[in-house]
């Protein structure tokens, strides 16, 4: 068997197009071609004109283009500058006889590729120089390749939203984008010949830089997030990934770094997870609240029974009254837990702010002190508000008392109103989402020891205070938050340490008449009597028996049940009116809620009076129709009960 090699595996032939008048040269090209096959497989085609071969190169593809050319023929030289600019990239070779080196020159520079003079042409010489044109085509393709790859990368780094930087092996910077300009406030000049250690924000340990420069002089990528500060100051946050770059020999020569701002995502991911915190809290707050305020209300209403029951300035009554007091403050605390978790149940009524603020004005001072001056300054022309008056009560109360322990050796609180718009450009200048609008704005001024940057941040966190243990709470601030989202507005605190802190809370107008504002104060009147029959609803036996009780002492006939199926059968069974029904809201077998609609049914004059301890959504998921009227918010103290059953009493009938 022969061990000659085998032949190689045919390839397509070459397909060559001759651009000319005279026939012979045509025969006389493709004999020679035909000649050569064994170390050239070409093709062969005729263009008498340069239209003629402008058609057929639009219609079929030539990897070769031979062009016959006359003494101060420059068409040729404009066909091909022509197919250049269309993007058409064929090598051309030049047939010519009595052509100058002028003129070959610009022939050639305006893109063809190689020139033989007719004289001289055999197979030999053809061959060779096809295959050199050829050659040099492919190579001269492999450079409108490379630089316009170059182009590309160089566009897409240029453009790029990410910051990319370029140091070389010692952490010079020779390369910043544009996105790298934005980002840092720097411009190109500003860092070229410096190191990154300009960007250093100084909050991150020298660790974090020593770990990033072992990973990256061992030839790995570093990843990280890294907060940096630009040229304004501003601290930043990038995710940050730092790798080498090597030579042809694999020796690192440079670093490349591409920076994705995270700064707008943290923010708002921190504001995602403290809501959710608010929100765990809140959660946890309504659920503890049932059973908190129904311990207070049985301690309040035995208190009260029993100081009814002693003598006038017996020894036991200051003792009574020490335990109202501290009954009354556990059930502030509770109203603060459901202030700041948003879930406190409301009294809305449209009402101008600076009616609702005054009377409370006028009783700020005596929380202050006589070492504090106090102004509040009305607003004009200010737009109506949805708010519960009780709740603007502890918004001002609280941030009184915060000004208050700032400012130990005297000062001035400033409470005053505006009437505000608020437009693209603050919402912009906030990032946040405010809705653009008319709002009623509450800046609140004091000239005390201010809040220092690192607690500014933290100060409406619930259970976050800087006050010395035992003398705060944690939740005032917290609960000032809680109330303003609850009623859809915005706070904003302002300080710095020993210039004061100022807070700008903005409620938002709402369109309509407003109401006179009336804040009962309960605590001041007495217990109202009657004689009406009122069925008691109940699951807590002690409440139960303690407002039996005392509703009995004030002149009603009370008829007791422990749950909503009980009640009903106590009614079926009374023969005689029931002019009020006054029930828990939450309670097994029956909520008081359908069980108002039952009695609707059974008693359709029976008026309805509903009482609570849960939080307010849970109170509305119940049917409570108005807050304002026919609710009691547990705890509560018999004289409140025996005021919202005289108030229940003169209105219509029952809502349900």
């Amino acid at each position: 068997m022969s061990t000659a090699a085998k032949p190689a595996l045919a390839t397509s032939p070459l397909r060559v197009l001759l651009v000319g008048r005279k026939e012979e040269d045509f025969f006389l090209i493709r004999e020679i071609l035909e000649r050569t096959q064994a170390t050239l497989t070409a093709e062969l085609d005729h263009a008498h004109s340069l239209e003629e071969a402008k058609e057929i190169l639009q219609q079929r593809a030539y990897g070769l283009v031979l062009f016959e050319h006359e003494t101060g023929d420059a068409e040729a030289v404009h066909l091909v500058a022509e197919f250049l600019h269309a993007g058409v990239s064929i090598p051309f070779i030049l047939l010519t006889e009595d052509a100058d080196e002028k003129t070959v020159a610009d022939i050639i520079k305006g893109g063809t590729w190689n020139c033989v003079t007719k004289s001289q042409l055999d197979g030999a010489t053809l061959v060779r120089t096809i295959r050199n044109t050829l050659a040099m085509h492919s190579l001269q393709q492999e450079h409108h390749v490379a630089e316009e790859t170059l182009r590309k990368l160089l566009r897409a780094v240029e453009q790029s939203a990410d910051g990319v930087m370029v140091t070389n092996f010692h952490g010079i910077i020779e390369y910043v984008n544009p996105a790298f300009e934005t980002l840092t406030g720097y411009c190109r000049e500003e860092v070229y010949g410096k190191t990154p250690a300009i960007l250093k924000s100084g909050e991150q340990t020298s660790e974090v830089y020593q770990e990033m420069w072992k990973t990256m002089l061992a030839g790995n990528v570093y990843r990280g997030i890294l907060m940096n500060r630009k040229k304004s100051g501003e601290l930043y946050y990038v995710e940050e990934s730092i790798g080498p770059v090597r030579d042809a020999a694999g020796i690192i020569t440079h670093f490349i770094s591409n920076a994705r701002d995270l700064t707008e995502r943290l923010r708002l991911e921190a504001q995602l997870v403290q809501s959710q915190k608010m929100d765990a809290i809140g959660n946890l707050a309504g659920g503890v609240a049932h059973d908190f305020n129904n311990l207070l209300t049985i301690i309040t209403s035995y208190a009260e029974l029993a100081l009814d029951a002693v003598p006038e300035h017996s020894p036991l009554e200051s003792k009574i009254q020490e335990i109202l007091l501290a009954a009354r403050r556990a059930a502030g605390l509770t109203r603060q837990l459901l202030a700041f978790s948003r879930k406190q149940p409301q009294a809305l009524r449209v009402a101008d702010l600076n009616a609702v603020i005054a009377p409370i004005a006028n009783t700020l001072p005596r929380l202050i002190g006589e070492d504090i001056e106090f102004s509040f300054v009305h607003g004009q022309g200010l737009g109506r508000v949805r708010v519960d008056p009780l709740q603007i009560e502890q918004i001002l109360m609280n941030v009184a008392a915060n000004a208050r322990d700032a400012m130990l050796e005297g000062g001035h609180l400033r409470i005053e109103t505006s009437d505000v718009r608020l437009d693209d450009n603050y919402v912009q200048c906030k990032k946040a989402l405010v809705p653009k609008g008319r709002y009623a704005l509450i800046t609140i001024t004091d000239d005390g020891t201010g809040i220092l940057p690192e607690h500014l941040g933290h100060i409406f966190e619930p259970f976050y205070t800087t006050k010395p243990a035992g003398n705060g709470t944690g939740l005032g601030l917290a609960t000032v938050y809680g109330i303003v989202k609850q009623n859809k507005g915005f706070i904003w605190a302002y300080s710095e340490p020993k210039m004061g802190t100022v807070f700008k809370i903005y409620l938002p107008c709402v369109a309509g008449r407003g109401h006179r504002v009336e804040v009962e104060e309960a605590g001041t009147a007495s217990a109202a009597r009657g004689s009406e029959t009122v069925l008691l609803v109940e699951d807590e036996p002690a409440v139960r028996r303690a407002a039996a009780e005392f509703l009995s002492l004030q002149g009603y006939t009370v008829l007791e049940a422990k749950d909503g199926v009980d009640a009903l059968a106590v009614s079926k069974n009374h023969g005689s009116r029931i002019d009020l029904l006054v029930t828990d809201v939450v309670m097994p077998n029956m909520s008081g809620g359908l069980l108002a609609k039952e009695l609707a049914h059974l008693r359709p004059d029976t008026k309805i009076l509903f009482v609570s301890g849960y939080a307010g959504k849970t109170v509305l998921d119940h049917k409570v129709v108005d807050l304002g009227t026919n609710f009691l918010q547990k705890p509560f103290t018999l004289k409140q009960l025996s005021l919202k059953i005289r108030s229940a009493l003169s209105v219509g009938a029952n809502p349900a």
